[in-house]
């Protein structure tokens, strides 16, 4: 079946069997649940990753990169984390009942680490939640935060997965705030000003909603782009004096690209460096100020589902004991982990390492697309390349950003991100994962986009 019928078809289900219309088994919020796909490529990606090219095994193979994952250092975390499991003796507690935020010792080894690795300021480690992934934090975090029907502003484009993350359950409306159209006009920096939030406080306030949250994602997702410590620090003021919840997601906070290496100095006309937000927070000590991250994305570790909210807030912490049970994180992998992260010495390497690796993997992205002349934003930390392919739509409309993606992914097996739920203004932008696969992988997929660009050039003239 092909991508566009799986968007597009009758049913929005992603199962291939349609739910019942009569006579229902479920409540009217299970119907809504099985009639809202939680991305439209997600099973397209089970099937390519099933799929994945291999020059001598699989040559005709497809190269899925749309998928969140870093795949480039988990042989290293692996085998840290074996060696820690077959030489260390399991902690009594594994086997009961810990805190609702989290098991105490485990807290208080994460608060070190990003007081280590990522703030650089006090992490008290009261202060800080642990639950079964960054997605059941946000979720938590909104239902806790806003009542039904109030607005969380988010600058787009952005990760399209946050629209079920604050609406499955909280029922909290996505409102995409727009600052440009080109990505040659984010091309530098994130445009997102103090003028832009007040336009949108306005406008929502005309239509009797509730502008109750503002949610950014530093290194952004997709543009990779990292809120300066001015701009915050500008962001943190407003939303404390309009009362409006300030989340700043730092879930990329250690998939930084160095800047300044060689190969792709000359795409930066400045090179801005990545501070938490915690010292804003820290600072400020306001109800309002948030700050999540997780271990999914710098230590390509999605499957161990550890995520982390830090807050002042002791009402919001409050909250989180007591409804948190069903999202807790497993003791057995808060005891491994706990393990793991207390080796400074390890985790500083691996970061190293992973900074560099992704710096190369960008790299091959970044001069692949200037020879093909596809524009892209250069990004300071995240795992992606937001790429601009509307030169090739054969109609500026959602449709036709389909039609593209589904040619793209039929003529050389390159599965991308589709543009759908992103937010943006403008049809024919695409994510790019370049992460997810291995240089070699990496290279042949770049080399497929090229023919692609090509023949659509030719065919064109």
């Amino acid at each position: 079946m092909s991508i566009i019928k799986k968007l597009f078809g009758k049913s929005k289900s992603t199962s291939t069997k349609s739910p019942p219309i009569h006579g229902q088994s479920i409540s009217k919020r299970g119907i809504e649940a099985t009639l809202t796909p939680l991305r439209p490529d997600l099973n397209v990606f089970f099937s390519a990753k099933a799929n994945i090219w291999h020059p001598n095994r699989n040559p005709d193979g497809q190269i899925p990169l749309n998928m969140a994952e870093n795949n480039l250092n988990w042989s290293i975390m692996k085998k840290k984390i074996e060696e820690v499991a077959g030489s260390s003796k399991m902690a009594d507690w594994v086997s009961g009942y810990t805190g609702m935020r989290g098991d105490n010792a485990f807290l208080e080894i994460m608060a070190q680490f990003l007081e280590d690795q990522l703030t650089h300021v006090k992490m008290n480690p009261d202060h800080l939640a642990a639950l079964a992934g960054a997605t059941a934090i946000i979720e938590l975090t909104t239902w806790i935060l806003c009542d039904a029907g109030d607005v969380a502003v988010i600058p787009a484009p952005s990760y399209p997965v946050y629209t079920q993350d604050i609406f499955n359950k909280a029922k909290v409306e996505r409102y995409d705030l727009l600052t440009h159209h080109h990505i040659e006009e984010i091309i530098h920096t994130h445009p997102l000003s103090i003028t832009h939030l007040n336009q949108t406080y306005n406008d929502l306030k005309s239509k009797g909603k509730k502008f109750n949250m503002l949610l950014l994602t530093s290194p952004d997702n997709p543009t990779g782009h990292i809120y300066s410590q001015e701009k915050l620090q500008q962001i943190a003021e407003w939303c404390i004096t309009k009362r409006i919840h300030l989340v700043v997601n730092e879930l990329y906070g250690l998939s930084l690209i160095d800047t300044k290496h060689a190969d792709i100095a000359s795409d930066y006309s400045q090179h801005i460096e990545f501070e938490s937000f915690a010292r804003i927070m820290n600072d400020k000590k306001s109800n309002y100020l948030h700050m999540i991250y997780g271990l999914s994305k710098d230590f390509g570790m999605s499957g161990f589902r550890v995520g982390f909210l830090y807050s002042l807030n002791e009402s919001l912490m409050a909250a989180f004991e007591n409804i948190s049970a069903p999202h807790l994180v497993s003791n057995y992998a808060q005891w491994i982990l706990s393990e793991v992260f207390q080796d400074k010495k390890f985790l500083t390497t691996f970061i190293k390492k992973n900074q560099k690796k992704l710096t190369e993997s960008y790299a091959i992205v970044s001069q692949s697309l200037k020879k093909m002349n596809i524009p892209f934003v250069p990004p300071h930390g995240s795992l992606f390349v937001w790429l601009d392919m509307s030169e090739f739509l054969e109609e500026n409309t959602s449709q036709g950003e389909s039609t593209l993606w589904q040619s793209l992914f039929d003529d050389t097996g390159i599965l991308l991100t589709p543009g759908i739920g992103f937010g943006h203004s403008k049809m024919g932008q695409f994510r790019l994962v370049h992460p997810f696969v291995k240089k070699k992988v990496l290279k042949e997929a770049m080399k497929r986009l090229s023919e692609f660009v090509d023949a659509r050039r030719i065919s064109s003239i």
